[in-house]
């Protein structure tokens, strides 16, 4: 499974999601993250936290046993092809810049996403 930020937002600031995100994590055989989406809850985490939230980030990656997916030449062309089916102001899904760098993960991977929201059940990604 790969991790959208929303996921590990939902795991890092205690939101109603947790305890699900967390067990389907645990069941996982395969856990992953792309780096671009480790700076984007990063920096969401840092801003509603008021503290730099690198090493809570890291302490979550390394809880999860999460392998941190380095993106390339592919990954770019997958995301910018996911925003032209379901970017926002393209599609109802609206993905945004860090939801089409989730979704390309998971597309090259072949793995489901885990995320929250309702934008990425609109797309033809599978869930976790």
């Amino acid at each position: 499974m790969i991790l959208d930020s929303s996921a590990l937002l939902a795991i890092a600031l205690d939101e109603p999601e947790r305890e699900a995100f967390v067990a389907r994590i645990n069941a996982a055989e395969v856990v992953a993250v792309a780096a671009p989406t480790l700076v984007e809850a990063g920096i969401v985490l840092s801003a509603r936290t008021g503290e730099d939230a690198g090493e809570l980030l890291a302490e979550l990656v390394a809880a999860s046993d999460a392998v941190v997916i380095e993106f390339g030449a592919g990954h770019w062309q997958e995301a910018v092809s996911a925003w032209w089916r379901f970017g926002r102001s393209r599609h109802p899904a609206a993905l945004n810049l860090g939801d089409c760098l989730a979704y390309a993960t998971a597309k090259l991977a072949n793995e489901p996403l885990l995320a929250k929201g309702n934008d990425f059940p609109q797309t033809d990604i599978a869930l976790a």
